[in-house]
């Protein structure tokens, strides 16, 4: 039996989150109303914390949910191919459908998506975030069936191993044999150590600051070759020496830091791919010099993103149980702790600090 209100915290400022109950909607045949599991915390729920994201508030924060189908209509059920009970992890993203990036296949690129966790109270029904007990899913949402007897803390990982699958694998077309270079030890990087090791990949390595030890020894775990300490080893002389001359791939995913940007036009070798995921905050990259481009044919594509490939290939390695991903989990956060577990992945709580957490909602 579903409840009148569902229990969630709402963004109401920079910084500010309160705990409100939030009416539970009724549904059309097209959606559905989802009883969360898990929700995953991730580096853009800190920005959002921050305000360095700008969205309309209050809102529901909550990008990466994890749950069972509580309540959901005929034609939903059919198109999805779900039903009450069933698990689902949801993709993060609405589009249109119909627009010229939609029809085209890139629906993550719709000139009109939204996205669950930055739509506001406001807009009707108002539960379209995962910090919550319930949330709507709207009739353009993309679900995937999951095991329902895996840990919801590892099932809800099925978010950032996703992305590792997309910009480690998939948009830089990795091959067997191939020398990859994942700049940033977070959740995505580790989660792109994973994803190139399950291509073949013949060399992985990962840099990160010295502040990042834990995260590198997990590296390192996740099969990563070797790692290195940026702030106390040259890493483009590095690379080029664990690489005979430089890598295939190189992947930024490290959040804020421009220079790793510069570095890997000098750490990818003549005719590779740099992959950059990582956003900047609309900060410029100094001493870019684009004639290393031109010179050495350097392929760079933007990531922006998961994609319905992505986030199966994740779900699949997650249920196959040949993953060691769940040791990258450190951290469940009940629901009403969802500015201590932001704080905690942020590093603001001295002496405190995580790699994937995620918020366990109320029974």
């Amino acid at each position: 039996m579903i409840p009148k209100l569902s229990f969630a915290m709402v963004q109401t400022g920079t910084r500010q989150l309160e705990p409100r109950d939030i009416l539970i909607p009724d549904i059309d045949e097209d959606s559905a109303i989802l009883e969360l599991e898990a929700c995953g915390i991730c580096g853009s729920d800190v920005e959002q914390y921050e305000g360095v994201i700008s969205v309309e508030l209050p809102l529901i924060p909550g990008h990466e949910p994890l749950g069972r189908i509580a309540k959901i209509g005929d034609r939903a059920a059919a198109r999805w191919r779900v039903d009450v009970g069933d698990r689902v992890a949801v993709e993060t993203m609405l589009s249109c459908r119909f627009c010229s990036c939609c029809l085209g296949g890139q629906y993550h690129l719709c000139h009109d998506r939204r996205i669950y966790s930055y739509i506001p109270l406001s807009e009707q029904p108002g539960l379209w975030g995962a910090y919550s007990q319930y949330m709507y899913l709207h009739p353009n949402s993309i679900v995937h069936k999951m095991d329902p007897d895996l840990p919801a803390e590892t099932a809800v990982m099925f978010n950032p191993l996703g992305a590792g699958y997309r910009w480690a694998v998939e948009l830089p077309q990795t091959r067997p044999g191939d020398k990859v270079v994942i700049l940033g030890p977070g959740q995505r990087g580790l989660a792109c150590v994973i994803a190139a090791k399950e291509a073949g990949a013949g060399q992985v390595i990962v840099t990160g600051l010295e502040a990042d030890k834990a995260k590198l020894e997990l590296a390192l775990e996740f099969g990563a070759d070797h790692c290195i300490d940026v702030d106390n080893e040259n890493s483009v002389r590095r690379v080029k020496e664990l690489t005979d001359g430089g890598a295939d791939i190189v992947v930024d995913v490290s959040a804020n830091a421009t220079r790793p940007v510069r570095d890997a036009l000098h750490m990818v070798r003549a005719g590779g791919t740099i992959i950059l995921a990582g956003v900047k905050g609309m900060k410029a990259v100094d001493d870019f010099v684009s004639d290393y481009i031109v010179l050495k044919e350097i392929k760079i594509q933007g990531a922006i993103g998961v994609t319905s490939s992505g986030y199966q290939s994740a779900i699949k390695l997650i249920e196959s149980g040949r993953s060691p991903i769940a040791r990258m989990h450190t951290h469940n956060f009940d629901l009403s702790e969802a500015e201590l577990a932001i704080r905690t992945l942020g590093r603001d709580i001295p002496g405190q600090g995580s790699i994937h957490s995620c918020l366990i909602p109320p029974k």
